[in-house]
């Protein structure tokens, strides 16, 4: 007998094993319950699962509505319908032989009414690959790896470098914090910059994971800082899992033979535009490796919806900015800024709409009356025509239509916006020149620059190593204008955590932001107040922000000489011998009928009502 069981042992371990089954992939990996949109809708992913027939085991509150396939036997859409009245737990559905259990998880308290950033916030842009390294060093099935010594390759920082520096980033002033984006870029180079996403809901391994994402938002909010996410709709990297096996073959936007957008943005509000251009613009793909996709296909909208509502919940985030806005189907980001704004009415999301005119970008900003009916839900967009402004306005010689003018009727532009104050305004951004440079080294105008970023009617942004005066080609080169933050590795000589190494022009700018943007922190007025501009004048450009407790007077002052302004000019917003503080020289004074300011400088003060 023990002969004939150990036989019948040896001829089953000889046996080939069972095939494992298939992976199933679903996304959105899980969901909540209690959103004002009872929806859901799940993709699901696996050989032949369009096959299948869903039956869902009885759940209390939730229902199957239905279900179909696309092109793909390989994909299967299940419809959904998560009523008010559902508790969080597990739902089951049976797919023929497989069983699928999913989450569905209690909100956080308060999910649905979290405050978005606004014009009470300051932002810090940071490149996550180039702020810090923090010793993740995860690379298996990574196609590139780290190769500092090469501008556009990967150098290695991750979540943990971020979070260590959490409190240097709150530290010099700022509420919010905008890495470029995080998702997985699989790609075999030039894949550290997070827009071209090979997997919308996964944090790439080289920064860390999703639950590493997760305890960075929360430590970040315990410093005072919201994390704002950087998303993509407009297109994936031409690595995005997708690829191998398209949904439907109108996924993507497809052309006879490669087409890339010329860019005519202008085409979308142009009332004279033929339609080729308009379809151009929005379906041509920005570089062969960034497949553009077609948010037209229902399954498509409703995946990018769902993916950005699961990162603000599961996340805990405070608003979303989104790339190259207008590239996307225009009735698309209707429907997906709506929907977003549905669920979080107090949320903020800004889009990025690189066009100089103030027209084009008030076109997409919630509340604007567009001339062609066309209804937007987005609070935010990125002032691109103030910012050039600005550059203008410092670099330029003064006359009727150059120089400070250019500011001071680029200001006046906004009876074009809706809510001018929720516009984002920056210094610069990963796809522009160093602030430094572009203004030709010269720490003044750097200086009026990011007073004028502070205290203007908009919401300001900082790239990252402004600071520190770091500089760039005034050409657009992105490997350099993205370079390492000082200090963010091991064995860097000069720091800029600690101060060591470092100039005493760069200790004295980090000093300057530093005071600055805390002033502003705890500045109702620079927040709330009203704006009061006078036209520019021998050099000088003068505005007010003041409400009924105080009132902020800014001089930015071009001159190489100091000027003594007269102050019955401005006798409208400052009474004569008022007393003020001079916010950046930390000196009080008394008003009289002449003030001086110094050379090549800004001038900001603080007046109490």
């Amino acid at each position: 007998m023990k002969a004939l069981i150990t036989l019948a042992t040896a001829l089953l371990m000889s046996l080939p094993a069972p095939a494992a089954e298939p992976t199933l992939r679903v996304e959105p990996p899980n969901w909540w319950v209690g959103m004002r949109d009872t929806s859901l809708q799940l993709m699901l992913h696996a050989p032949g699962i369009a096959e299948t027939r869903p039956v869902l085991s009885p759940y209390d509150g939730v229902a199957l509505k239905g279900s179909h396939r696309a092109a793909s036997p390989n994909y299967l859409f299940i419809d959904l319908d998560v009523s008010p009245t559902a508790k969080p737990g597990e739902i089951t559905l049976q797919l023929g032989q497989r069983s699928l259990r999913y989450a569905l998880l209690a909100r956080a308290a308060g999910s649905a009414q979290r405050q978005g950033f606004g014009p009470r916030d300051a932002i810090y842009l940071v490149v996550p690959d180039r702020f810090a390294q923090g010793g993740n060093g995860r690379q298996e099935g990574m196609k590139e790896g780290v190769h500092r010594a090469d501008p556009g390759g990967r150098h290695g920082g991750d979540l943990a470098g971020m979070r260590r520096h959490l409190p240097y980033i709150a530290g010099l002033g700022f509420t919010q914090v905008w890495p470029t984006p995080l998702v997985e870029n699989n790609s075999e180079k030039y894949s550290y910059h997070g827009y071209a996403a090979t997997d919308f809901y996964r944090i790439d391994p080289r920064f860390g994971t999703n639950d590493e994402f997760r305890d960075y938002v929360a430590e970040a909010r315990s410093h005072g800082l919201g994390v704002i996410q950087d998303i993509v709709l407009n297109h994936i990297g031409h690595d995005h899992w997708w690829m191998a096996d398209l949904p439907a073959p109108d996924w993507l936007n497809a052309w006879p033979q490669y087409t890339e957008t010329h860019h005519a943005r202008m085409t979308l509000q142009d009332p004279y535009a033929s339609p080729s251009d308009r379809k151009r613009f929005t379906d041509g793909w920005f570089v062969p490796g960034m497949p553009d996709l077609n948010q037209r296909r229902p399954e498509l909208g409703t995946y990018l919806t769902q993916m950005t509502l699961w990162w603000i919940e599961s996340a805990g985030l405070s608003g979303i900015r989104t790339d190259t806005y207008s590239y996307s189907d225009r009735d698309f980001l209707r429907d997906w800024s709506g929907r977003i704004m549905k669920e979080y009415p107090r949320l903020n999301i800004v889009g990025e709409e690189w066009s100089p005119h103030p027209a084009v970008v008030a076109y997409w900003q919630r509340g604007k009356k567009n001339h062609d009916g066309y209804v937007s839900h987005a609070p935010s967009m990125m002032d691109f025509p103030l910012q050039a402004n600005l550059l203008a306005a410092l670099l330029e010689d003064d006359g009727p239509h150059t120089g400070l003018t250019k500011l001071y009727e680029g200001l006046a532009h906004d009876f074009v916006y809706p809510d001018p104050a929720q516009l984002v305004l920056f210094d610069g951004n990963h796809d522009t020149p160093r602030l430094f440079s572009a203004l030709r080294g010269d720490l003044g105008l750097t200086r009026m620059a990011l007073a004028y970023l502070a205290t203007t009617r908009r919401i300001p942004q900082f790239f990252y190593g402004t600071e520190l005066l770091m500089r760039s080609p005034t050409e657009r080169d992105d490997g350099i204008v993205r370079a390492d933050m000082p200090g963010g590795w091991a064995g860097d000589t000069v720091n800029a955590f600690t101060g060591a190494g470092l100039s005493a022009d760069q200790r004295e700018m980090q000093d300057w932001v530093r005071r600055l943007f805390n002033w502003r922190k705890g500045h109702r007025t620079v927040h709330d107040g009203a704006l009061m501009q006078f036209a520019p004048l021998n050099g000088c450009y003068v505005f007010f922000r003041y409400d009924t407790e105080r009132t902020v007077m800014v001089v930015l002052n071009k001159n190489a000489m100091p000027i003594d302004l007269a102050l019955d000019r401005f006798s409208e917003r400052v009474r004569a011998r008022a007393r003020a503080r001079d916010v950046l020289g930390g000196r009080d004074l008394t008003l009289g009928a002449q003030l001086t300011v110094p050379a090549r400088s800004p001038l900001i003060l603080d007046i109490p009502r």
